[in-house]
């Protein structure tokens, strides 16, 4: 397999030293190198620059092997520049690049600061995943978070909750149960998967006293997507479907809104969840964290999310067979 190809992100995060760390940490398990400004790497930091991802197979183990993208200005550990945020925007189209050329096998995105992306270049995505979705050319992607206990997708994700009952459709719906399938059976190697659908409201609507949505709309699309052959369940109760001997019946939650999803997901493996991006033309990961300025250069950040990001990012090139 090729290796995987791991964006800088934010220079001013935590990326440049947890790159660093993971490769410590997985050595030769997963082959991978970065891309990003040499420069911004900790002082003291072993490396190799490379010219090619095929040379990733010569660079020593426990040596990140670094693909050289100049950036303009220097990286202060916790202060963003915004002078870098069109470097950052370049290397996530570098790498996306690679893996459409085949000589990478998947992406793996280490963390942005959006605002930083949209005043210093004017990014004109609400996020990576969107970007992502623009250079593959697509329109729907769906974001799942996994971690070795449980697998969640949020229907809807950036809104204020306020907004959710209006975003959530069943058109929007569908296509992420769609999504959710397919994904899960080419990079994940599940030939029919289990998917358990969250209600919207408390107790599922409890029959109508809190609320029609599961009534007027989920429990049919359910039971018509059930009927063309998806394995579904649902509307559970959103409180008690997360408990361990639940999530034994079923691979994936279908989740309503941001924090129905990933409040449970980061409470039972708050280190190890991975972002992937379902639905697009290549495998992409990223660790489950933002930039964290506040410890940036500080020596302290763990690079749990993002090795089991790598990992996870390998595993799924290898399901689709790149």
């Amino acid at each position: 397999m090729a290796p995987v190809a791991l964006t800088c992100g934010d220079p001013a995060g935590i990326g440049a030293e947890i790159a660093l760390a993971a490769k410590a940490r997985l050595g030769d398990a997963v082959p991978f190198f970065w891309i990003g400004d040499p420069a911004h790497l900790p002082a003291g930091a072993g490396f190799q620059v490379i010219v090619d991802p095929a040379d990733v197979a010569g660079v020593p183990s426990g040596i990140l092997p670094v693909l050289a993208h100049s950036f303009p200005h220097n990286a202060m550990p916790g202060q963003p520049d915004l002078r870098n945020a069109q470097g950052v925007i370049d290397v996530i189209a570098r790498g996306v690049a690679l893996v459409q050329a085949g000589a990478a096998s998947a992406i793996c995105t280490l963390p942005i600061n959006k605002k930083v992306l949209k005043d210093g270049a004017g990014f004109a995505f609400p996020g990576h995943t969107e970007f992502l979705a623009h250079l593959g050319g697509v329109e729907r992607v769906v974001m799942m978070l996994a971690c070795d206990a449980l697998r969640v997708v949020p229907t809807t994700i950036h809104i204020p909750l306020a907004e959710v009952a209006s975003q959530l459709t069943p058109d929007l719906l569908d296509a992420t149960i769609r999504i959710t399938d397919a994904g899960l059976r080419r990079d994940f190697g599940l030939s029919s998967p289990r998917i358990a659908v969250a209600g919207l409201n408390p107790h599922a609507g409890e029959g109508g006293a809190m609320g029609r949505e599961e009534i007027d709309w989920i429990a049919p699309l359910i039971a018509q997507m059930r009927a063309e052959g998806f394995d579904l369940k649902g509307p559970m109760p959103p409180d008690t479907m997360f408990h361990a001997a639940a999530r034994r019946g079923y691979d994936v939650a279908i989740c309503m809104y941001h924090d129905q999803a990933l409040i449970p997901i980061k409470t039972i493996d708050f280190d190890g969840g991975v972002n992937v991006t379902l639905g697009l033309p290549f495998v992409r990961t990223s660790p489950d964290h933002g930039t964290a300025y506040d410890i940036a250069g500080k020596g302290v950040a763990n690079p749990s999310s993002l090795v089991a990001a790598l990992r996870m990012a390998q595993q799924m090139a290898a399901a689709r067979g790149v």
